[in-house]
């Protein structure tokens, strides 16, 4: 396919990586000329330096012939009207990055009048995601397949957790719920196991489970439970006013510690039910007056990372609260990793998973399966996917067990209507399913592909 990226920022740099890496035909457009060259420089793609919403620039991009563009500057107005122009100069399709709250509250009706194929807002997502990681004990990840069905929950293992030095096939024995251990990170590297495979201390551990199963394979592990009510919000721009809000709607107590004024004034205005406080969320005794030490969960939310990872190093040392750090860095997240920072949220990672997700997904013919969801494990290592099978799958009818499946490969769950269905050997795909697949090989995008 041929993509036009517009915008050539941490999320434009990773999709243009990406894509290009899967043999995509990549074209930027930044007004930074300097960011042109860097990128094209690096990853050997087409790039132009001018503004992505002049018909000019766009024209000598090649829109008229492009399949995607991809607006992902930092300004919501440019991102629509890159969308607009394209859809009047070309038949692509269009997918534009809106963070402003008040475009999101009108964004059906913007979407249909500009035409934008996707609209992704960063800050909703990753502050969603930051509302799963709450109610899930222990978890640095969390997201889901199948509108919430089966969950995709990154845990550390505890210690003396009565896993350790047991195989999976033990330790699926000795629980009562279905789930699976689809992800094993130990010491910089991870794999995708089988029923072989030997937990180990320190190991962390991604598993797909059904979510009414959630707590008890938690427990199982030996997570300890912890109820999470009260929530402190350090730095609060529109991703922290996202969660304020969504936390308030379910009566969770919230308190902001902000350190503008005139952003403070304009929260209390908005959650009327927050607790808004004036100051810096760095500041100790600030901190410790705003009752940290009785906090169930922090939640570093600023634009600055250093500020977010003092935060929360400091309430690791100070509480027991869960903790949620937001990362802007995106290849900052690997070494982060073994710092006491709790769950890191990157608003940029999310946004550059979304629009990858969507590209791969409308690049693959439809003879075979449709991708439906795409989640990215162990730091983009290995790949979560979902796809619904069509009748012309040479899967459908055949038992896993009888499966030539390329190394690397492990079917994860199965969604058949209403039941999920943590695959054996002798089970096997039916037309209409929903079937979840991890891969350590990336750039699937059919459910043959698994084939070896």
């Amino acid at each position: 396919m041929k993509i036009l990226v517009v915008g050539c920022g941490n999320v434009g740099y990773t999709i243009a990586e990406t894509l290009n890496r899967e043999g995509h035909n990549i074209t930027v457009i930044d007004s930074d000329e300097e960011k042109v060259r860097t990128l094209a420089n690096r990853l050997d793609v087409a790039a132009i330096g001018g503004n992505g919403a002049s018909y000019s620039v766009l024209q000598e991009g090649g829109i008229e012939d492009c399949d995607v563009l991809v607006a992902t500057t930092g300004q919501d107005e440019i991102n629509m009207l890159c969308c607009l122009i394209a859809r009047r100069a070309g038949k692509c399709r269009t997918i534009a990055r809106v963070r402003n709250p008040d475009y999101y509250s009108e964004i059906d009706s913007l979407q249909e009048s500009l035409g934008i194929d996707l609209v992704i807002n960063p800050e909703s997502s990753a502050a969603e995601s930051c509302y799963q990681l709450l109610w899930a004990p222990g978890a640095t990840y969390v997201d889901s397949f199948a509108q919430g069905k089966v969950l995709v929950v990154t845990v550390r293992l505890p210690e003396n957790s009565t896993w350790v030095r047991k195989s999976l096939n033990e330790i699926n024995r000795s629980c009562r719920a279905q789930f699976l251990i689809a992800v094993v990170e130990r010491k910089g590297e991870s794999f995708v196991p089988n029923g072989f495979s030997v937990i180990q201390e320190g190991d962390q551990l991604s598993l797909l489970v059904d979510k009414a199963n959630l707590n008890l394979v938690l427990r199982s592990m030996g997570v300890v439970f912890k109820p999470v009510r009260n929530v402190l919000i350090g730095g609060c721009g529109t991703m922290g006013y996202y969660l304020a809000k969504r936390l308030l709607k379910e009566r969770f107590n919230v308190k902001i510690i902000e350190p503008n004024l005139n952003r403070c004034n304009d929260l209390s205005e908005k959650l009327p039910d927050a607790t808004v406080v004036h100051g810096s969320f760095n500041n100790e005794l600030i901190l410790q007056e705003e009752g940290i030490g009785d906090m169930d969960a922090v939640a570093a939310l600023s634009g600055n990372d250093s500020d977010n990872i003092v935060l929360s190093l400091y309430a690791n040392k100070v509480t027991n609260a869960k903790l949620i750090t937001r990362i802007n860095k995106m290849t900052m997240g690997g070494v982060l990793s073994e710092i006491p920072i709790g769950a890191i949220v990157s608003p940029k990672a999310l946004t550059a998973e979304y629009i990858l997700r969507y590209a791969r997904a409308i690049s693959s013919d439809d003879s075979d399966s449709r991708m439906e969801a795409m989640h990215f494990l162990a730091d983009g290592k290995i790949e979560a996917l979902s796809f619904t099978v069509y009748a012309d799958s040479p899967l459908v009818g055949v038992q896993f067990k009888s499966l030539r499946l390329r190394k690397g490969v492990l079917f994860g769950a199965i969604i058949r209507g209403k039941s999920v269905i943590i695959p054996s050997g002798a089970d096997a795909i039916r037309t209409g399913d929903l079937v979840v697949v991890l891969t350590e090989h990336t750039g699937t995008r059919k459910i043959r592909d698994v084939l070896a």
